[in-house]
């Protein structure tokens, strides 16, 4: 077996990440984390710039232990002092960390019109903090910010700038395209002359933004042309459209070809089946819904919706699908929709655990139910607990639980102790178990004083008192609510799409159509806790 070259997967999730507009992370949340990255198997990663904001500075206060080589960003010294005497680059190095990774100027424009030096004195600033930090034992990185353009611009300067921090001492030089305008064939090629220059791939690396949507193409580029460090984020948070995206790059380049013979990188076959749930934790942290469509790790990244599709999949998955989801810690999903077929069907309950024959009678009576359903409003290639539910009634399969027997929700605008007019909802749901009824009350009103609303009220009052049902449900958490008019004028009719979480991290979605959106919010809300109850073999009433 012939050797591979290393590859060095370099994150900065933590600080540009930080960077994506409305992401600010705690630094409990940066602590958590980390903790992920370096599980699955990072070799570097930057937790932020001390010195530049009171988390960054309290996240390496409290600086976790990593096998990553844990680094602290911040920028070279400023003209007119002595590295020595720059307290920026001093609150870098006093973070204490292995490595630094320190970002300078390499376009000729930004060193005369932004920062206001000769381009000497720019090679002088570069060239004292590098050997500082390296006098003071830390790995140093420089980050060579506008590399590319600068390079078009003026490629003496640009390697001029690179030469300054590689000769003294940065065991890394990365090459940034800090606009993210330079495409893949531009980075290949600039990354090749610079190698021809004298910087061997070795010491080199590359630093890509998603403003063509060729980040993850870019990277991939430089180091085919001889780079052998990549810098990226988790789901390729960025400023303005991002960075490159690490859940797309590791396992391109664990699995795919030329890169898996190629190239060697530190994250196992067995830690990249935890990515699909790194991701998503991410997400919720950062209170947003996952992008169904995100390569590998998607919630649509391995969904056949086409019958066509759905019938080849049955027979051999690789017909439609470019690599095992489970590789990825991901699932193959099949739809049902107006599209779909016996396939699809047939394929969909057995994943639900139900081995359907293809003579049952009940099976065309699901299609047509799903076919007129939709026509009514409904949706079930997003909505795959709800269908289920419908499939296991028809098929006899659906096991009784609770039964919903009224409810009713009243909104009140009165004014509070402030003399200031709020909304108060409040909701009654009666829920009969067994031959038991309960009448359960709640207020939309959560504990900072804010009205969260008649669908809130609804929630919390169904969920309140289950009964022998309860432990079965107080985990459940909703993470996304979606309400589209499917119909115009006085005929519109509103659907709702729940998506729901457990403790396990296990997430569905249910949907609910009416003309009274509070009707279709109700009816998923009830859709959610019947296929949690299946889902935990909770027992009939």
């Amino acid at each position: 077996m012939t050797s591979r070259d290393r590859l060095h997967l370099y994150d900065t999730t933590l600080r540009d990440g930080q960077q994506t507009q409305g992401v600010q992370f705690s630094t409990p949340e940066k602590l958590r984390i980390a903790a992920a990255l370096d599980a699955l198997g990072l070799d570097h990663i930057e937790g932020g710039w001390p010195g530049a904001n009171p988390t960054d500075s309290a996240f390496f206060d409290a600086a976790p232990k990593t096998r990553a080589i844990l680094t602290a960003f911040g920028m070279t010294k400023r003209a007119g002092r002595s590295a020595e005497n720059d307290d920026v680059l001093a609150a870098v190095l006093n973070a204490g960390t292995p490595a630094v990774c320190l970002v300078g100027k390499t376009h000729d424009f930004h060193v005369t019109q932004a920062l206001g030096i000769t381009l000497e004195e720019n090679l002088d600033n570069i060239r004292a903090s590098i050997a500082h930090c390296v006098v003071q034992g830390r790995e140093t990185l420089f980050d060579a910010e506008h590399f590319f353009d600068g390079f078009k611009a003026n490629p003496d300067y640009a390697l001029a700038c690179l030469h300054a921090a590689h000769d003294a001492g940065a065991r890394w030089v990365v090459l940034c395209d800090t606009n993210g305008g330079t495409l893949p064939v531009e980075i290949g090629e600039i990354t090749a002359a610079v190698i021809a220059a004298g910087i061997t791939g070795d010491r080199l690396g590359i630093h890509t933004h998603n403003d063509t949507e060729t980040a993850v193409a870019g990277s991939l580029a430089a180091i085919m042309a001889g780079a052998r460090q990549i810098q990226g984020t988790l789901n390729g948070l960025g400023e303005r459209c991002g960075n490159a995206n690490l859940t797309t790059l590791i396992p391109t380049l664990l699995l795919k070809e030329p890169y898996a013979s190629r190239f060697e990188i530190g994250v196992t076959h067995e830690a990249l089946r935890d990515l699909t749930r790194v991701s998503r934790m991410l997400d919720d942290i950062l209170n947003r819904v996952p992008t169904r469509q995100a390569p590998y790790v998607g919630a649509s990244a391995f969904a056949h919706k086409a019958g066509l599709h759905a019938s080849a999949i049955v027979k051999n998955p690789t017909t439609y699908e470019h690599i095992d989801p489970a590789l990825v810690g991901n699932a193959r999903i099949i739809p049902m929709s107006n599209q779909a077929g016996q396939s699809n069907l047939r394929q969909r309950l057995s994943d639900m655990g139900l081995d359907v024959p293809r003579d049952h009678p009940a099976l065309p009576g699901i299609l047509d139910e799903i076919k007129a359903r939709e026509d009514q409003g409904y949706s079930y290639d997003t909505a795959q607990a709800s269908f289920e539910l419908l499939a296991r009634r028809a098929l006899g399969e659906m096991p009784r639980f609770f039964e919903v027997k009224r409810y009713k929700v009243t909104v009140e605008r009165r004014k509070n102790k402030y003399d200031r007019m709020v909304s108060l909802s409040e909701a009654v749901v009666v829920v009969k178990i067994g031959e038991e009824k309960t009448l359960s009350v709640s207020e939309s009103m959560d504990e900072h004083g804010h009205d969260r609303g008649p669908v809130n009220a609804l929630s919390k009052a169904l969920a309140k008192d289950l009964g022998p049902y309860q432990r079965y449900i107080d985990d459940i958490r909703l993470v996304d609510f979606k309400v589209r008019i499917t119909q115009g004028g006085t005929e519109a009719v509103t659907r709702v799409i729940i998506d729901s979480e457990d403790a396990t991290g296990r997430r569905w979605s249910t949907v609910g159509v009416s003309a009274n959106i509070v009707d279709a919010s109700f009816e998923a809300l009830i859709d959610a806790i019947q296929w949690k109850l299946i889902r935990d073999e909770a027992p009939a009433s």
